[in-house]
């Protein structure tokens, strides 16, 4: 038998997973804010084009004001980036076993690529720059 833990709430619930958790919890929530997302944007094009007018096009077209909205937007942005990065590290290191020994500084590549391909437009989104 096992005695009982003498751990009060918030220790128990307190974060103690580091780099690597952190990186877990946001691919996991990229990837939920992706299918979430994409859900909306087909579920409004649904409602838009196969109930026609009324109550159905309002529906619709607040659900596209949200997602064209620029915090949505820079939202996805962080998303899609993040998501895929943080995949296409997770590949690697499983291509690659010998490189597990590495997956900190792995992370820190990430986030050395992420950044610059994440903030220049997502300050561009911000301010509303037309581009091309």
């Amino acid at each position: 038998m096992s005695k009982l833990a003498r751990v009060s709430i918030p220790q128990a619930i307190a974060y103690r997973g580091g780099q690597p958790m952190t990186a877990w919890l946001l691919h996991r929530l990229a990837g939920i804010g992706i299918v979430l997302f994409v859900g909306m944007h087909v579920f409004a094009g649904f409602i838009l084009y196969a109930i026609p007018g009324g109550t159905a096009n309002t529906v619709a077209n607040a659900l596209t004001e949200f997602y064209e909205a620029r915090p949505m937007q820079i939202f996805v942005l962080f998303a899609v980036l993040y998501h895929g990065l943080n995949g296409l590290r997770i590949v690697v290191l499983d291509m690659w076993p010998s490189l597990h020994r590495y997956h900190r500084e792995a992370m820190w590549v990430q986030w050395a690529v992420f950044l610059p391909l994440f903030l220049i437009p997502a300050f561009l989104i911000a301010i509303g720059a037309k581009v091309g």
